[in-house]
């Protein structure tokens, strides 16, 4: 090596396209020797090159395009060393390329580019140097710009080895930016941006043509700008600062260049907003300083302004996080010119000139364009900026220069303006069929020079920013949403552009969904209604008209998905209901109107009005049910002209197909949420359009109106029943609805999703059908029919619940014949042995239905009866208990109807299934069938069965209680008695037996009552006992046969209680037996409830009586509320801590166990007490009020849900970890940290996941999202949670979502790289194992619902230029193809595991 030539700095010269032999011979002697050694190769594919690199010049362009093309696929499919180590064929194939870039054929060009991508992956780096160092200096004779180089350039910069965030860079990706930094830099920003010692500038390499240059009268095209933001999209983490301060100031002279297109300064922008996200704090505040600067410039002229304005808004979307508190100081200056002074001074020149300020109107655009950016990205920082933000977007709301209205003065008092729908004045053409104006036709007003419209357009789009942002805060409180925004978008109803009406329809849908949401989800449960149908759209908010600047300028291109409802108690606020008339009026006026997107929009915004204050209608039914039958005749022939019509202007995509569907829905809705008596004069027209529509040919439009038809069906069969001479004019409605259905049902070539429905709707029309509706044949067909369906395999699921839905109805033998209901209950039972488990659990649910209806159990046959207990047999184990308690049930009723069905079989499987640990509702429905069985005289088998082949074999506790119930139960007949086991109890030296007789004697005096032998000293005797198991057995014993006779055995419990000869503990459990089961009531324990209460207070104040005493404490609540809520508030704020932790515990049992008939009680009390334990200061304390929490969410879910405000912020603050209490502590010669607050913290992670539906409409969604976010890198069991809780709020919050996904992705390849210790014990590899899990289906989960940002990041380089929203999801992006390289088999596992459960 030559003294002085640094190897890292080296530099070639290249004399045309081949390198010196000196060179080459140099270079062999440095580090770079092993990418140029000669390796003779005579592949085939590489004599295949040889054989095209003549043709590439060959005079036919045909002929060169097919060699390029042959190239191509050489070039990707050969291996990647292929050039690599040719020393003369790479250096040819480069020039061969780089000249046909000029070639006189735009095609021959194209590949030519489309060449350069698979290049680059197969050549050494200085290939690459030698690629950047001859684009520049290339003369395009056959191109007049410079589009050809800047695509050439982006395509060899995106094919280069990139850096994948989250990890080191690796040796080719820092040899990819070397090489750029050193032989392409140069040519872009016009100098020498890094200096290197002994090289200055390098040698060999000069300046020609720089990108961001402007060479004589030549400007920098946009072309050119975005091989910059392909730069910073590629290699933005590894430039250096100096590289980007370079591109910066670059960029900053495109923007000042007054000469620069429009369509540069554009991308500039995009641009600077992509290096944005690698500024340094010292970088980012200059430029933001640079900002303010030529804002407060005095002679700042409107179009310096407006690109100002729009970089502002590009750098909020961009860096949301550092740029927000910035806008402290800037967003003076965007709201500046959409202020009040400014519109004044602009009306005034306006009188004077008679003409509109077009470039005002742009800067109004842009700032407004901001704002929506401001509030959506960096809602916090602009609270401060509310009523400014919408002051000004109502201002412009209503902007229009060229249209006096005469409505602009009553804006002060507009909500009572709204009392009166009059005031919409929608044109006095609205109404006129024979005119063709309409108010989307921008011809008709001949205003193609008028901006007007994007401004008011920008200002909806603000006003819907502040909706989905703030809806659930301030706004609602104060009354800013119903009072001033609300009414203010129902007077602009009338505006005149079809974009601008549509966007405004669009916030006031929002407005309403966002405001009813904290009641939806219950009220809508209540009712039967499905809540996905509010979560469609009303249209995409994508551009709808011819292009806007600022819609180009944009950074991101945002989608705003609609969030799903949560649970809560309170109603729709009053401002709704006040505004609500003026929107109906307001709505059923866009009805007239032509436009079909327009109508859509209208009838979505009808349908979610509904939903969320059902009966609004009421007063409006005549006119809106005339124009819903307008729809539904006239969509048809009107379709094909909507579609042109929106094509040519641009508008939401609305066909009359689409259009009749909506409308459809909207029929349904309006038939759930209205009441028959209201509907009734109009169900005669709105039959037959749904008629109609259900012959239609086109399926969806079809299964629409069977749906509806469904609905018309329970209104219709709701109606009074005609008396006898009376409304003899009355249509028949159901006949019509009838015939449909059954034509769809029965119809061969219908599709299978209209013949489900129709299925279905048969289903509800032979439920809801009383004799006097539907005759005895069209009854006995529809049976038929409905018989049919079950049999086919397409239609059974339907079929199905088709049935449930007539055996639900059933009353009588007409409504189940007997032939049909065995026939079904055959076909039923059939289906248990299919391998579909939803298919089982169907035909069991159908089956348990049939057998549990007096009108059904009926027409059971010995046949019959011995086809379904051959059939449920098998299902008696605990492989499935969800299927167990049905087929439990079933069989109970076989044995009432007589005990031939217990055979040999059934007794073996309640024998085994008494080997298993049953509890619950279970357990209780085998004691029931025991029970059954010992009434019926059968239980001598079973008795046997239990006594030798269980015995003691199985859990005493489950064996005991079915042998004393069928002791009991079964008398004499058993072949033993009470006093057998009393005995047995008595000599029996084995634990397990002594604990079977004591929970077979305790079960029988239960079950015996008053009448029961026992007395409580024959099992306190065995509270001394010195095994383990039978003082447990015994106290368990005690308290079920204190059941039977509370005023013999609780006095004694109390007594022994006070005393400290036996254990306190087991005294516990028999009250916590006697106080837990149903028939212990109030008055049974009156005498006694205040002695146990003071009683149990005391000695739970032991550690290990704590549990038992609260259970205690919560069940006394329970039974008598209105007693004991009061004292418990008293002992809640007891000194002692041990005292408030039994109290608390015992509230969450309270809460657990109580029903309904006490919330009156519970309502007053329960926010207040609940914020009282949340403050408790002692930790685990403060662990067993969020467990309350949660309790009180999960049971009380409407007394608390309004009240989260108050309660989640405790919750918040226990998510974060507190440095005081983290103490080290010494173990041998190691010292550990242990987190004294880790307990409290997991308890806090859980309670968020728990409530986080309920009071997500209540809390503040940034925070809820931060907390999340720490919990990811947190603990593992805490991290398991954010895990959870993150995908809950994917479904609540997607918008949200969307913008953390790069950090997400951040935490995400944090788990997933760690790998654990080599000396890691088992659990710790099973930790990091499940976590890893958890982030993978995370992961997987949030590539479904982003699959716009979560692809290939090699098809986005190869496709056309990456959006915005691409490059601001870089980090995801790169994370996804990350895992579905390294982890390509786990995820493959958990997508089919994931279809397999949709499928289900």
């Amino acid at each position: 090596m030559e003294p002085g030539l640094d190897p890292d700095h080296v530099s070639f010269v290249f004399a045309d396209v081949i390198l010196t032999e000196k060179l080459y011979a140099r270079a062999r002697e440095d580090d770079w020797a092993e990418l140029l050694l000669i390796k003779p190769s005579d592949d085939e594919m590489t004599s295949t090159i040889v054989s095209l690199l003549p043709k590439l010049s060959n005079t036919d362009s045909d002929h060169r395009f097919m060699a390029l093309n042959d190239l191509h696929d050489t070039l990707t499919s050969g291996p990647p060393g292929i050039l690599r180590h040719e020393s003369s064929l790479g250096p040819e194939v480069v020039d061969g390329i780089l000249k046909r870039l000029d070639d006189n054929h735009g095609e021959v060009q194209g590949l030519a580019i489309k060449c350069l991508a698979p290049l680059v992956r197969r050549i050494s780096s200085y290939l690459v140097a030698l690629i950047f160092d001859r684009l520049p200096k290339i003369e395009f004779r056959n191109c007049i710009d410079d589009s050809v180089r800047s695509a050439a350039l982006r395509t060899v910069i995106t094919n280069l080895p990139q850096p994948v965030p989250g990890e080191a860079p690796s040796a080719p990706v820092i040899e990819a930016y070397r090489t750029i930094s050193r032989y392409l830099f140069h040519n872009i920003v016009g100098r020498f941006v890094i200096l290197r010692p002994r090289t200055a500038p390098l040698p060999g390499i000069e300046i020609t043509r720089p990108l961001l240059v402007p060479v004589g009268d030549a400007r920098v095209s946009a072309d050119a700008i975005d091989v910059v933001v392909e730069l910073g999209r590629c290699y933005g983490p590894l430039l250096r600062q100096e590289e980007i301060k370079a591109l910066r100031d670059a960029l900053n002279n495109i923007l000042a260049d007054e000469q620069s297109s429009s369509s540069a300064k554009k991308r500039a922008v995009v641009a600077l907003s992509v290096l944005a996200i690698y500024f340094s704090d010292d970088l980012l505040s200059a430029f933001v300083s640079q900002l303010i600067e030529g804002f407060r410039d005095p002679h700042l002229a409107a179009p310096k302004r407006r690109l100002l304005v729009t970089i502002t808004g590009a750098m909020a979307r961009s860096i949301s996080k550092r740029f927000g508190p910035h806008l402290q100081t800037l967003a003076p200056f965007i709201l500046s010119p959409v202020g009040e002074a400014e519109l004044v001074d602009q009306t005034e020149r306006m009188a004077e000139d008679g003409e509109s300020d077009s470039q005002l109107d742009e800067v109004r655009e842009a700032a407004l364009a901001a704002l929506e950016s401001f509030l959506t990205f960096c809602s916090a920082d602009m609270r401060f900026y509310s009523s400014e933000t919408v002051e000004a977007a109502l201002r412009f709301l209503k902007y229009d220069p060229n249209l006096h209205d005469d409505d602009d003065d009553d804006d002060d008092d507009m909500a009572g303006s709204l009392e009166d729908a009059d005031d919409l004045d929608f044109g006095d053409d609205a109404d006129d069929d024979d005119d063709d104006y309409e108010f989307g036709d921008l011809e008709a007003f001949n205003d193609e020079g008028d901006v007007s419209w994007r401004v008011r357009r920008c200002a909806a789009k603000v006003l819907h920013a502040l909706v989905l942002s703030r809806a659930r805060g301030d706004l609602l409180e104060e009354g800013t949403l119903h009072q001033r925004i609300a009414p203010a978008l129902v007077r602009r109803f009338k505006e005149r552009d079809e974009n601008v009406r549509l966007e405004i329809l669009d916030v006031v849908t929002l407005f309403v969904r966002k405001t009813g949401e904290s009641d939806l989800s219950l009220k809508l449960g209540g009712r039967g209604f499905d809540p996905s149908v509010i979560l469609t759209s009303v249209h995409n908010r994508k551009r709808r008209r011819g292009s806007s600047d600022v819609s180009m300028l944009d950074a991101q291109a945002m989608v705003l998905p609609v969030t799903n409802v949560s649970a809560s108690s309170s109603g729709p606020p009053d401002g709704l209901a006040a505004i609500t008339p003026a929107i109906v009026r307001g709505a059923l006026k866009l009805l007239e109107m032509k436009s079909q997107p327009t109508k859509q929009a209208s009838v979505a915004l009808l349908r979610i009005l509904i939903v969320v204050r059902p009966g609004c209608l009421a007063e409006h039914l005549a006119e809106t049910v005339k124009r819903i039958i307008e729809l539904l005749t006239t969509s048809t022939s009107t379709s094909t002209g909507a579609v042109l019509a929106s094509t040519v202007s641009g508008a939401a995509s609305a066909t009359g197909s689409s259009l009749r569907i909506e409308t459809l829905s909207l029929v349904a809705t309006l038939a759930q949420t209205h009441d028959a008596a209201v509907l009734r004069p109009f169900l005669p027209d709105v039959v037959s359009c749904v008629t109609t529509a259900a012959r239609d040919r086109f399926y969806k439009i079809s299964s629409e109106a069977i749906k509806v038809a469904e609905q018309l069906i329970r209104v219709v069969t709701s109606l009074p029943r005609r008396q006898s001479g009376e409304d003899a004019s009355q249509p028949d409605l159901l006949g019509p609805l009838y015939d449909v259905v059954m034509d769809r049902a029965n119809t061969v070539n219908v599709d299978s999703e209209v013949k489900q429905q129709a299925v279905h709707a048969l289903g509800v029309i032979l439920a809801r059908s009383s004799r006097d509706v539907l005759s005895q044949p069209k009854r006995n067909a529809a049976l038929g029919v409905l018989y049919e369906r079950l049999q086919n395999e397409i239609t059974r699921r339907a079929a199905m619940r088709a049935v449930h839905e007539v055996v639900l109805h059933a009353s009588s033998s007409y409504d189940l014949p007997e032939t049909w209901t065995r026939a079904v209950m055959v076909e039923l039972s059939a289906q248990l042995r299919k391998a579909n488990r939803s298919l089982r659990v169907a035909g069991l649910t159908g089956l348990k239905d049939l057998v549990l209806n007096p009108s059904g159990v009926q027409h059971l046959d010995r046949e019959t009866t011995k086809v379904l207990k051959e059939a449920l047999t098998p299902l008696l184990n605990t492989n499935d208990l969800h299927m167990l308690g049905p087929s439990l049930v079933m069989l109970t009723k076989f044995a009432e109807l007589g005990p031939e069905v217990i055979d040999g079989a059934v007794v073996s499987a309640i024998s085994s299934l008494a080997l298993a640990d049953l509890a619950g509702t279970v357990l209780d429905t085998l004691l029931n069938l025991v029970k059954t069985i010992g009434e019926q005289g059968a239980g001598a088998p079973l008795m046997n069965s239990l006594l030798q082949d269980v015995g003691v074999n199985g859990d005493p506790a489950v064996v005991g209680r079915l042998i004393g119930t069928l002791l009991v139960c079964g008398g004499p007949k058993t072949g033993v008695s009470l006093d057998d086991f009393v005995k047995e109890l008595e000599r029996a030296q084995d634990d397990k037996r002594k604990c079977l007789a004591l929970s077979v004697i305790g079960e029988a005096a239960l079950r015996l009552g008053l009448s029961s032998p026992l007395e409580p000293e024959a099992f306190i005797a065995h509270f001394r006992s010195k095994s383990d198991q039978v003082p447990l057995a015994a106290a368990m014993a005690l308290g079920r046969a204190g059941v039977g006779d509370v005023a013999k055995y609780i006095p004694v419990v109390l007594d022994h209680l006070d005393k400290a000869d036996i254990s306190q503990y087991l005294l516990l459990h028999s009250i916590k037996e006697i106080l837990q089961h149903r028939n212990v009531g109030k008055t049974g324990l009156a005498p006694f409830s205040k002695q146990i209460w003071e009683k149990v207070i005391l000695v739970s104040q032991q550690e290990d009586n704590k549990a038992l005493g609260a259970e205690c404490v919560g069940r006394l609540i329970v039974i008598d509320p209105k007693s004991y809520l009061a004292p418990l508030q008293m002992y809640l704020r007891d000194q002692k801590a041990s005292v408030r932790g039994v109290m608390i515990s015992a509230f969450r049992y309270a809460l657990s166990d109580s029903d309904e008939s006490s919330d009156s009680l519970f309502h007053p009390m329960i926010a207040g007490t609940l914020k009282t334990i949340l403050e408790d200061d002692d930790l685990e304390n403060g662990r067993l009020a969020m467990s309350t929490l949660m309790a009180a969410n999960h049971n009380k879910p409407r007394l608390i849900a309004p009240h989260f405000r108050q309660l989640l912020p405790p919750v918040i603050t226990a998510t974060i970890i507190k440095p005081e209490l983290i103490r080290e502590v010494q173990m041998g010669p190691f010292k550990h940290k242990i987190d004294d607050g880790l307990e409290l913290r997991k308890t806090a992670f859980e309670t968020l996941y728990a409530v986080v539906e309920t009071a997500f409409p209540h809390v503040d969604v940034v925070e809820i999202f931060d907390r999340v976010m720490a919990g990811l890198s947190d603990e593992h069991d805490i991290g398991v949670l954010s895990n959870l809780t993150l995908s809950k709020l994917l479904a609540l919050e997607p918008n949200e979502t969307s913008r953390r996904l790069n950090e997400i992705a951040d935490r995400f390849r944090a788990i997933l790289s760690f790998k654990p210790k080599e000396s890691a014990v088992k659990q710790e590899v099973e930790m990091a194992e499940e976590a890893s899990k958890g982030a993978l289906k995370a992961t997987v989960q949030l590539m479904r619902a982003f699959p716009g940002v979560s692809g290939h990041a090699e098809i986005a380089a190869s496709g056309p230029r990456p959006t915005a929203t691409a490059d601001s999801h870089q980090v995801w992006r790169y994370y996804c193809d990350w895992v579905r390289k390294e982890f390509h088999s786990q995820v493959k596992t958990i997508e089919q595991e994931s279809s397999s459960r949709m499928d289900d």
